[in-house]
């Protein structure tokens, strides 16, 4: 990466170039940069982490899925988890390129230690697992914490790469466009703003959880890539379907519970004792996540609580799942029957995107859960999100880095930031966040009526015009992440109420569907 002083800028405004630009630092990101560095590109990645656990890679539980030596079932489950919404082609791209991506990156380059059910760590005698909706054991994990167990060795491979610069605890604010080509992105490195120049530009910038009140995803999952590309006018879809995880803990600082866990035995059990799924769907607490997470919902607020029962597991739990049994027992919690609630996970939408990751704005890429592959449809199956952001980072940095034209960054003058000065109110970003939080949860959540949708719309766009309005005037990490999560507030309301059809985590209360079946 060369770092010289743009001859359209100032001395005094230092700018940088690359060949191909990477934000974010999960699984997406880490192999999007890995992609397009085997190919001889510079790459610089940037991300506003500081520290793994910022990433929600880091955070995912039961592991990474592969075909399980039969493709074809693998296609069948993704697509009847979605409700029959996935996109075939994608779903294609995904599954023929699971076992090679996952053996190339994650087991010969990183050596990641998975479970294995014999000694013989040479052969494949991996101890697979099997989550929701999915017909066979097929999942590739480290006890219940695959994440750490995968991002952390990432990290230190690609930091450790000659042709890869990783800067930490750097934002993106901007992307920097002319002429309908994205040229780079605006910076928070400098206090006037680094502008980052590159012939391609990758957004790998995770979820959307910190616009709910409850969420399996770290602070700072505001929907920074989205937001950015929509604002300079990239396409984005399926932006309604935002997928709740059925088992996260029911108190404060929710933790996910892993879907392994269901797929070893456990069952989940109402405020009376009784098992209520088998009633709901023939896989019973392995239907769908939706089917799961409303089901959920609904026998909480009829019984006054749901917990999952581990004791039908085959081995004690602290046993099949330490790391879950660790984190119960430091929360003084009862390790047989867990109180759980539903708690957003996932976007299956995002900025709409090809097989080989490209937007609809020539130079600019997405990959990961800021990404809409179409992989997933209405509702995404089990432990394919690692396995999305691997197989689309590798073959989007593997194309950015092939790309055969250089885009002339001459042109491109990027914004000025603001002064820092007036200062924002006290709790001016944390109030806000507040409200956004509380519109989404009432309108947004698992289940969506489609007449309050228009209110809904109302309330993000006063806040997000009262956002603004301090944007004009001030430059702060935090009310970029704000007006990112308006932004991206803005879009699931719209896609949701232009949207009518009760499907996958979509679920619209009225009278044509309210008794619709369950996933339907």
């Amino acid at each position: 990466m060369t770092n010289d002083t743009d001859a359209e800028r100032d001395d005094d405004s230092p700018s940088a170039s690359t060949d191909v630009l990477v934000v974010g630092s999960g699984i997406a990101g880490c192999a999007a940069a890995l992609g397009a560095a085997r190919e001889g590109s510079d790459v610089c990645l940037l991300t506003k982490a500081s520290r793994p656990d910022e990433a929600s890679t880091d955070w995912a539980q039961g592991g990474i899925s592969t075909t399980g030596g039969d493709p074809d079932s693998f296609k069948r489950d993704i697509v009847e988890a979605s409700s029959n919404t996935a996109d075939e082609d994608a779903v294609n791209v995904l599954v023929d390129d699971a076992d090679a991506a996952v053996r190339d990156v994650l087991i010969e380059t990183l050596e990641i230690g998975f479970d294995r059910t014999g000694p013989d760590a040479d052969g494949d005698d991996f101890d697979y697992a099997r989550e929701a909706a999915h017909s066979t054991d097929r999942i590739l994990h480290v006890d219940a914490s695959t994440g750490t167990h995968i991002l952390r060795p990432f990290l230190s491979h690609v930091d450790a790469h000659d042709r890869i610069d990783v800067r930490e605890d750097t934002a993106a604010l901007e992307l920097l466009t002319h002429e309908g080509a994205v040229h780079g992105v605006l910076t928070d490195e400098t206090q006037s703003g680094l502008p980052v120049y590159a012939n391609r530009t990758i957004l790998a910038t995770g979820g959307i959880g910190s616009l709910y009140t409850r969420s399996t995803n770290p602070e700072g999952s505001t929907g920074d890539g989205i937001a950015m590309a929509a604002l300079a006018g990239a396409e984005v879809a399926d932006m309604e379907y935002v997928q709740f995880h059925p088992t996260a803990f029911a108190g404060d600082d929710p933790f996910l519970l892993s879907e392994a866990v269901r797929g070893d035995g456990a069952h989940l059990l109402n405020a009376d004792g009784e098992r209520f799924m088998p009633d709901v769907h023939p896989d019973a607490e392995l239907a769908p996540r939706d089917v799961v997470a409303r089901a959920v919902a609904t026998e909480r607020e009829r019984t006054g609580e749901v917990v999952l029962d581990v004791s039908p597991l085959d081995e004690p739990f602290d046993e099949s799942f330490p790391d879950l049994a660790a984190t119960c027992a430091d929360r003084g919690l009862d390790r047989d029957r867990i109180p759980v609630a539903p708690c957003e996970h996932f976007l299956c939408g995002g900025i709409d995107v090809d097989r080989w990751g490209r937007a609809s704005l020539d130079g600019l890429y997405a990959v990961g859960e800021c990404a809409r592959t179409g992989v997933h449809g209405a509702n995404r199956l089990a432990s394919t999100s690692l396995l999305e952001g691997l197989v689309w980072g590798l073959r989007a940095g593997e194309d950015a880095a092939n790309a055969t034209e250089s885009l002339d960054h001459s042109p491109v003058e990027p914004p000025e930031l603001r002064d820092t000065d007036p200062a924002l109110p006290p709790r001016f970003a944390a109030e806000k966040f507040t409200r956004l939080r509380r519109t989404m949860d009432e309108y947004l959540g698992l289940e969506r009526d489609l007449d309050e949708l228009g209110r809904a719309g109302a309330v993000l766009r006063r806040l997000k015009g009262e956002v603004d309005a301090y944007t004009r005037t001030r430059t702060s990490r935090d009310l970029y992440e704000l007006r990112n999560a308006c932004v991206t507030a803005l879009l699931i309301a719209r896609a949701a109420r232009e949207n009518p059809e009760s499907v996958g985590c979509h679920y619209v209360i009225d009278d044509a569907v309210a008794n619709a079946p369950s996933g339907q």
